[in-house]
């Protein structure tokens, strides 16, 4: 498939980058559960323990790829060794995969995952089941943001990178303009790129990508993952939009975005952060000037390393105090 413009040949780099790196090349061990099993879909976690010994906080961590693509793989190395040269446990979750799963059961998975690190944690991999982080990238991000009044009890903390609080917005029900450059993708080509039977994880990022690109051509993608048409339906998605059930209780929360992400639209974030402003929860909110979708990748940039100095501090003041 043939792209057209410098701009999408970055975005596609950086989310296939993103969803395909080898968690392998961590120098810290790993060890992988099933968490959950659905007909003959098991669905796993990668568990990272630091060098500390005894009890430790932990974060969930839920990856990216448009709950379309993706797997637990997928989380920056660079990152992955802050979390864990900091004292903390990293649990990297897999969950079912849309279509082929739609959202509601998307979100049972992370429930799942969550009920799972905070049952079998302690005993498993010596965690803190009351100091629990929730961490995501894009659609991880949304996840993330979800588990902000899905999760019970609420995590201590959510740290969402370019995540997103309304999914029937304009930008993702509405054809996109940006995708818009490409060739067009026909939904019968659109439907050969996935499948029939429940999966968890897609290591092939081009291989799915005609999916998601006929999705945003055609403005499909809340009815095709959440098997809802909003243009009929569009109170019903009011249970799957963090914005619309943002209380004082929601857990504090950290929002990091690029001004020039062309995949998912700044103000979303920017939006959530005013939701939270007005209820008074505790927020903080990072702006990333120039950034576009996954600028943490640009691991040396100056920006990109105050960024997650911050994120680290953020994770510091909720998670290091039992």
């Amino acid at each position: 498939m043939k792209i057209a413009g410098k701009h999408m040949v970055h975005l596609s780099a950086a989310l296939a980058l993103s969803l395909t790196l080898p968690a392998q090349q961590s120098t810290h061990p790993r060890q992988t559960y099933v968490y959950k099993k659905v007909g003959d879909c098991e669905i796993r976690a990668d568990v990272y323990r630091p060098q500390q010994e005894g009890t430790r906080p932990a974060i969930l961590y839920i990856h990216g790829g448009a709950l379309i693509f993706g797997h637990r793989g997928g989380i920056r190395h660079a990152e992955l060794n802050r979390y864990l040269e900091a004292g903390f446990v990293v649990v990297s979750i897999d969950y079912r995969l849309a279509p082929e799963t739609k959202l509601a059961g998307i979100i049972e998975d992370v429930e799942d995952a969550y009920r799972w690190v905070r049952r079998e944690g302690p005993i498993l991999f010596q965690i803190d089941p009351s100091r629990i982080a929730v961490i995501g990238h894009s659609a991880g991000g949304y996840l993330t943001l979800m588990a902000g009044f899905r999760f019970q009890p609420r995590p201590k903390a959510l740290v969402s990178f370019y995540g997103y609080g309304d999914i029937v917005g304009d930008w993702y029900s509405r054809p996109d303009s940006f995708y818009l450059r490409e060739p067009l993708v026909s939904r019968d080509s659109a439907l050969a790129a996935v499948g029939n039977h429940e999966i968890s994880e897609a290591l092939e990022f081009e291989k799915r990508r005609p999916f998601y690109l006929y999705c945003r051509q055609q403005g499909q993608w809340p009815k095709e993952v959440a098997g809802i048409d909003p243009t009929t339906g569009r109170g019903k998605f009011d249970p799957f939009c963090p914005i619309r059930n943002v209380t004082r209780d929601y857990p504090p929360t950290l929002l990091l975005h690029g001004d020039k992400d062309t995949d998912v639209p700044f103000e979303q974030s920017a939006e959530m952060a005013r939701e939270l402003k007005r209820l008074g929860v505790e927020h903080e909110f990072i702006p990333i000037s120039e950034g576009g979708h996954g600028f943490d990748g640009k691991v040396d940039d100056p920006q990109t390393v105050r960024a997650f100095d911050r994120v680290m501090a953020f994770l510091d003041k909720h998670l290091k105090k039992p």
